[in-house]
Order: C-alpha cells, then sequence, then structure tokens
C-alpha cells in the first residue's frame, strides 16, 4: 500500500459489513487453548498482525497451531511449557507480552519476552511484582519494569497477588490465566482503582468455556483453585465491538446507516458503552444477538462529558465523533492511554490541532471544542486505532491523508477493503 491515502468523501452511507473475530477473545482464546489439554477448534479468531506474533510464540513455547483462514485448530500443551530456546518477539502486542509473561511462569529455566521499540517502553513492574511473590522471578535486560524481560521458570506458588491502583487490566489477566497450573491456589486482590474492567471479565468468562471457573470473592477479589487444567473445545469468537465503531462512527457523522453483522449488543466486551454514547448524541442505535445497527442524526450540541475509563480504545473514536459534534467534549479517566501503541493523548491532540480543531490534553483525558475541521496529512505514529479513526474523518472532510495506513494490519488487516465499500453502498 502507499505510503499515504487520501481519503474520498461521500455524502452519506448505507451499508451492511462484518468485522474480524474481537482481538481481545482471540488471544484470550489462544493462549487458554495452548494451556489446555486436547484439542480446541477457535472459530472466527482475527487473523492480524498480533495475533502472527502471539501464534508464533505459543508454538515455541509447545502448542500446536494449525490456521486455516480465520479457524485454528490448537492442541494444548496440558501446562508443560516448553522452553524456546530463543527469545520470544512479540512485536508492539502488549497483551500478548503481558500473559506470556504469566505463562513463562508456568515453564522450566529462563524465558525472554521482548518487542519493537514501543513495546519495549510500555510498563510490566507489577505483574513481573506479582509472578515474583507466587515463586518465580525475573529480570528486566535493560530498564526495571520494562523489555526485554527474562522469566526464570520454576514453579508457581499458590498465594495471595495484591494490585494498586492499575493502569492496565492485563495484570490480573495474566495471572488469572496462569492460576490453574499453579501449585496451590491463587487469589487476586485490587486495591484502589483499576481501568478496562471488562477486560477481567472478558478473560473469566474464556476460562470458564475451557472448564475453569473463576470464583469472585467480592467487586475486587477473585480465586482460582490451582492444580487444574483447562479442557480442550469448540469456540466461537464474536466480531469486535473496537472494529465496528468505525463503522458506527461513519453512520454518526454522515447522517446514514450501518448495519454490523456478527456482533453482539449482550456482550462482555466494554466497547458496547460506546453505543450508549451514540444514542445521548442524537443518534439510533438497533441491535439483536446477531448483529448492531446504528443511524446517524442530528448530532446534540452543548457540553458532553464521558468517563472512558473501561472502554480505551474508543478514546480516538469519540475524539474524531467530538471533532464535527458543536460543543465541548471532556473524556476522562484515561491517562492510561499514554502507555497505549502511541501516547494516544497527545497524539490525538497533535493531530485535530492539525486539522483545524481545538484540543487540549488533561492530567487524565482531553478537551475537545467541535468545529469545522480542514483536510490535513495525519501522522498516525504507527497505531492502528489513530488511522482508522481519522481515516473516517475524512469521509466528512475533504483533503484528509493518512500516512503509513499499513499499521492498521495490528487489529484489522482488512479495514481499508471494508471502508471502500461504504462508497458502493451509497
Amino acid at each position: 500500500m502507499k505510503d499515504v491515502i487520501e481519503i474520498r468523501p461521500l455524502k452519506r452511507v448505507n451499508a451492511e459489513l462484518q468485522v474480524p473475530g474481537s482481538k481481545s477473545y482471540s488471544q484470550r482464546a489462544l493462549v487458554i487453548a495452548s494451556l489446555a489439554d486436547g484439542k480446541s477448534i477457535l472459530r472466527n479468531t482475527l487473523v492480524s498482525e498480533d495475533t502472527h506474533h502471539l501464534v508464533e510464540a505459543l508454538r515455541l513455547l509447545g502448542a500446536g497451531i494449525v490456521t486455516s483462514d480465520r479457524d485454528m485448530i490448537v492442541t494444548g500443551t496440558g501446562g508443560r511449557i516448553q522452553n524456546p530456546g530463543r527469545e520470544l518477539f512479540l512485536g508492539n502486542n502488549g497483551t500478548a507480552m503481558r500473559f506470556l509473561i504469566g505463562v513463562a511462569a508456568l515453564g522450566s529455566g529462563d524465558i525472554t519476552l521482548t518487542g519493537d521499540p514501543r513495546l519495549c517502553e510500555r510498563p510490566l513492574q507489577p505483574l513481573l511484582e506479582a509472578i515474583g511473590g507466587l515463586g518465580v522471578p525475573s529480570t528486566c535486560r535493560r530498564t526495571g519494569g520494562f523489555p526485554p524481560v527474562t522469566v526464570h521458570g520454576g514453579t508457581l506458588r499458590g498465594g495471595r497477588v495484591i494490585f494498586r491502583d492499575l493502569e492496565s487490566s492485563q495484570y490480573v489477566s495474566s495471572i488469572l490465566i496462569a492460576a490453574p497450573y499453579a501449585a496451590g491456589d491463587v487469589e487476586v486482590e485490587i486495591h484502589g482503582s483499576i481501568v478496562s474492567r471488562p477486560y477481567v471479565e472478558m478473560t473469566q468468562a474464556v476460562m470458564k468455556a475451557f472448564g475453569v471457573p473463576v470464583e469472585k470473592r467480592g467487586e475486587n477479589r477473585f480465586a482460582v483453585t490451582g492444580g487444574q487444567s483447562y479442557r480442550g473445545c469448540r469456540y466461537l469468537v464474536e466480531g469486535d465491538l473496537s472494529s465496528a465503531s468505525y463503522f458506527f462512527l461513519a453512520a454518526a457523522l454522515s447522517g446514514g446507516t450501518v448495519r454490523v453483522t456478527n456482533t453482539n449488543f449482550w456482550t462482555h466486551q466494554g466497547d458496547v458503552r460506546f453505543l450508549r454514547y451514540l444514542k445521548e448524541l442524537g443518534c439510533g442505535v438497533a441491535a439483536t444477538d446477531q448483529w448492531i445497527e446504528v443511524s446517524g442524526g442530528k448530532l446534540i450540541e452543548g457540553d458532553f462529558s464521558a468517563s472512558m475509563e473501561d472502554l480505551p480504545d474508543m478514546v480516538p473514536t469519540l475524539a474524531v465523533l467530538a471533532a464535527l459534534r458543536p460543543g465541548r467534549t471532556v473524556i476522562r479517566n484515561v491517562a492510561h492511554l499514554r502507555i497505549k501503541e502511541s501516547n494516544r493523548l497527545e497524539a490525538l491532540v497533535t493531530e485535530l490541532t492539525k486539522a483545524g480543531i481545538r484540543a487540549e490534553e488533561t492530567r487524565d483525558g482531553l478537551v475537545i471544542t467541535g468545529g469545522t475541521p480542514r483536510g490535513a496529512e495525519i501522522e498516525t505514529y504507527n497505531d492502528h486505532r489513530i488511522a482508522m479513526s481519522f481515516a473516517v474523518l475524512g469521509l466528512c472532510v475533504p483533503g484528509m491523508r493518512i500516512r503509513n495506513p499499513d499499521c492498521v494490519g495490528k487489529s484489522f488487516p482488512g479495514f481499508w477493503a471494508e471502508l471502500e465499500k461504504l462508497y458502493r453502498t451509497t
């Protein structure tokens, strides 16, 4: 693909589309199936840059994984983790890095995990302290608490893990996923705040599907019995609402209608809450357990505030909506976006300003004053969500150009093809 592509504006959309399988569910199912006894058949898994890195790492750790289009057959390890004898390279896949630290703790000997320069800027310290407390030490090669990290595998003991004021729910999920193979029972407590809580619920749902329930002993206390094993199963990955959100945004901005099939309104995916924001701001939302449809209307003017700690991936999407909505939009409780694939708060302010929109970064979020954006060449910072959200802005704003469009391959390789369908169905 070209280094820069220009988005052609359109007047109105009227489309029915599909999106790939959920990245979050795909990665959880792949890791858990790789730990399980027996074979699993995973249907509608996401095939992307992120899942490619994860699959290659899981194979090196001993899992057998055969892919066929969007389906994968996984032969699990039964919790017996093979030492790969080489570093595991994970690109910029933060989820894989955190989940595989827990998996590596079940292995024997040293297992080193690394990735792209940006991944090596993303913190791990709370998780490393947690596995250390359960008897598995680790060493960071350059900077304490950051990759590359070597996990000195041995016996993951049972015990209690306490996390405080977490900037990532993935630390909790990593411990829960590995916990059935610990020598004793594992209890996880969260003190203070936690962002992205719905992702912990997703982890619990996938663990249960593979035969290991998580006992919830309170709002912030979870327990898993040690000495268990996941059981291979058939598992259907539902459509990714993060990916669907860009087409819902297209409907909201154009005044048209978009239906995304293979999505489920009654889901553990926290991004479903974005639909509530769209409804509050004047859009129509209809849904079944098979599809979700958004119809654009006149966007409601005035001040609007959203606390988005549980749906951080939707911040770029809402920020683009805010750029065209008459009024002031305040996005709160998303300081953790500074440690995503890019510093998303800084990136959004920079690119919205470039497009002629007033945007300010706050301690924990953004303030955006809607107006009339102008065309601009958007730097994507190798961040798929920046690319896709500003691409949708280009449907309404002439002259919007997206640099490094291939970065969408991290989560949605088919994004540009699906976007092109909007022009054929207007």
